[in-house]
This record gives C-alpha cells, sequence and structure tokens, in this order.
C-alpha cells in the first residue's frame, strides 16, 4: 500500500483498510484544520488506488471487512473513478461489508442523484461529514465553506440515495456564540438526521489560521465547563431518529456513548455529573488529535 503523508481516519474506522483516492483535501481553508495543509490537492489516477487496492487484496484481501478512502473528501472524485475503485473492493474482498469516506455538503451536492444511488449501489455506505456548527455566523468565523442549509440538503440527498451518514460537531469553536452555536447544531443534527453523530474539541494547531487569531487575542479555547455545556446543550436538544452518539476522540475531555434520542437522559445526567465534579476528566496528558 503507498501512503502519501500524514493518514487520518475516523475513530470508527481503525479496523478499516484505508486507501487514498485522493491526495490532501479539494477545499483546505477551515481556519482550525491542519489535516491537509501540507499536501496539494489532487485525485490520485483511479489505476493507481486499484493497483493499492490489488496490493492490499493478495495481503489480506480474506480479512478486509471495511474500506476507507482518503484524503480529505474522497467524495470529489468523479463517478466513475468511484464505480471502478467500488467494483474492484468488491471483486477481490469478499468479507467487504463498509465502504467509506470523508464529504463536504458540497461534494454530494455536486452530484446527481442517479450518480448518489449508483455509488450506494456499487458499495459507497457510509459518509463522515463535519459542519462543526449549525450557526452560520460560527461556520462564516471558521471559513467552512458551507452554511447550515447546505448540509441539510446535502444529508437529504444523501439519505435518499440510501447512504448513511456521521455527522461531527465542534465543542469550543464559537467564542461569544457559544450557546447559538450549540443551540443551531443540535437542530442541525436533527435536520440532517444521521446515523452517528459524534463532538470533538477544537484544538488550537500551531500554524492554522486559528493559532494566529489565538496569537492575536480574537480566539481562545473555552474552559472545559464551557465545552461541556455545549456539548450538555447539544444532546439535550438534537432529536435524530435514531443516532449511535460518540466523544470518544482523543480531542475530548469526557468520552460519551449511547443512542440518541433514546438515551438523551442518561447523557445528560452524565455530562451534569461532570460538572459537578462527580465524574474525572480526561487528563490534558491523554488529550489528542
Amino acid at each position: 500500500m503507498r501512503y502519501e503523508g500524514r493518514i487520518f481516519r475516523p475513530p470508527s474506522e481503525a479496523d478499516a483498510l484505508i486507501v487514498q483516492g485522493t491526495i490532501g483535501c479539494s477545499y483546505n481553508r477551515c481556519t482550525y484544520c491542519d489535516m491537509y495543509r501540507d499536501k496539494t490537492f489532487r485525485a490520485r489516477p483511479i489505476a493507481e488506488v486499484i493497483e493499492d487496492i490489488e496490493g492490499a487484496a493478495r495481503a489480506a484481501g480474506d480479512r478486509v471487512e471495511k474500506l476507507f478512502v482518503g484524503d480529505g473528501d474522497a467524495l470529489v472524485m468523479p463517478t466513475e473513478d468511484w464505480l471502478a475503485l467500488l467494483g474492484r473492493a468488491r471483486a477481490l474482498f469478499p468479507r467487504l461489508r463498509r465502504v467509506s469516506c470523508y464529504a463536504m455538503a458540497r461534494n454530494v451536492l455536486a452530484k446527481r442523484d442517479d450518480e448518489l444511488r449508483a455509488l450506494r449501489e456499487a458499495g459507497l455506505s457510509l459518509l463522515y461529514i463535519g459542519p462543526e456548527s449549525g450557526d452560520d455566523p460560527t461556520l462564516d468565523r471558521v471559513a467552512k465553506g458551507d452554511d447550515a442549509a447546505a448540509h441539510i440538503e446535502a444529508a437529504r440527498r444523501a439519505r435518499e440515495a440510501g447512504v448513511e451518514l456521521s455527522v461531527i460537531a465542534l465543542l469550543g469553536i464559537a467564542m461569544e456564540r457559544s450557546e447559538e452555536h450549540a443551540l443551531a447544531t443540535a437542530e442541525l443534527v436533527t435536520k440532517m438526521d444521521p446515523a452517528f453523530f459524534s463532538a470533538l474539541t477544537v484544538t488550537v494547531v500551531p500554524g492554522t489560521p486559528l493559532a494566529k487569531l489565538e496569537a492575536r487575542g480574537r480566539f481562545q479555547v473555552p474552559a472545559v465547563p464551557a465545552l461541556l455545556r455545549e456539548l450538555r446543550t447539544m444532546v439535550a436538544h438534537a432529536s435524530p431518529t435514531r443516532a449511535v452518539f460518540r466523544t470518544n476522540h482523543a480531542s475530548n475531555y469526557l468520552p460519551l456513548g449511547g443512542e440518541l434520542p433514546r438515551d438523551r437522559a442518561r447523557i445528560v445526567a452524565l455530562i451534569d455529573a461532570a460538572l459537578e465534579g462527580k465524574i474525572p476528566l480526561r487528563p490534558e496528558r491523554s488529550r489528542g488529535l
């Protein structure tokens, strides 16, 4: 398997085979993110991608159950390349049960409905989309590139094609709009209606625009109680049909798990207990990206 640069994947893809369909991120302007700033975006030639898949199949084809296609928003790949990738993966990995990738709302919206259906039928079953917030002023501040309405429409079209969604929110990015951010994000999660919902905590990474704002006194990561209150508001108000909820990312102070809305009361009670000092938090030395 050939990899270029640092490789990122969601926590739930820890046991997945990772293949790079693209290098970097086609957008790559979010103020808080440095994941792909050392790369110039390009889609890899599909022949190279398939060579990597074939090599992985020779080494471990009978053990591959999950395939994650990187890098930052691999859904931007041409549909015909995706179909070739998916067809070869399905032929070579007999136990394959899930293919997933990161995506932006604009990537979904750029595909026609028939393309989305074709991708699902060929095996693309899960998209990880990080709106980070449902609050448009906050989205503008972090240069997300897509507003809440775009995320809602992208989610609708993906769901109608049969593709599941994992939606990611980011605690701590809103400064004085903390409450608006939390409430609007809960509303966005409700409207996007994902199968999975997770929250991460913002980390200021050196060299990012967010780090420059912090150095000028224009941004500060909120104190832990404020982060937990944002999380509490999101959990208390988000009402997806049925979503697996996690805060198991290494950036978070309070790892939680459950299902929303079924486990809402239990999760809120745990957050309240943490706010009251009754539950230990992840120590700073154990946090990471």
